[in-house]
């Protein structure tokens, strides 16, 4: 499983290229051989994944019902815009322009590459920041909602 790491502060260059910083590319071994796949997130970012998490990803896709029309339409939209993002040698990626327009970055612009998990999502770093400045007024309770419940019983002991 793969466990990556970090916040990264970037800057694309004039043709929408982005340097993977090394830290990041330690993580990633086998992303010039395996390869990435770049689509856009659920919020206003992208996300990146390693082709081989993309093909687990793709398999629990295919156990779906594809004769449901909410799941025909939740396939589409989640891989709209869906794009092998091959890396040089130097490390650097180029970004769709189709995919960076739809989520507000643009050429020469900040962006934050924040790891979640086996995924990064890469996002305008105005966006970014902003976003924290709406911080829940106490993330301790949304912590206790979310995981602080784990290890309770279903019939409460």
């Amino acid at each position: 499983m793969i466990q990556l790491l970090g916040e990264f502060d970037c800057k694309l260059d004039a043709k929408g290229r982005l340097m993977v910083p090394s830290r990041l590319l330690k993580q990633l071994p086998n992303a010039d051989k395996e390869g990435l796949i770049i689509k856009r997130g659920f919020e206003k970012h992208l996300t990146i994944y390693p082709a081989s998490v993309w093909g687990k990803i793709v398999e629990d896709l295919s156990t779906l019902n594809q004769y449901e029309q909410k799941t025909r339409e939740f396939i589409r939209y989640f891989t709209r815009g869906l794009a092998d993002l091959p890396m040089d040698a130097t490390g650097r990626v180029n970004l769709p322009n189709a995919l960076m327009e739809s989520v507000g970055i643009e050429v020469n612009s900040e962006v934050v590459l924040a790891c979640q998990f086996d995924k990064i999502e890469v996002w305008s770093k105005a966006v970014y920041e902003a976003q924290f400045d709406k911080a829940p007024a106490d993330f301790s309770i949304m912590a206790e909602e979310l995981l602080g419940n784990k290890n309770r019983r279903p019939n409460g002991e």
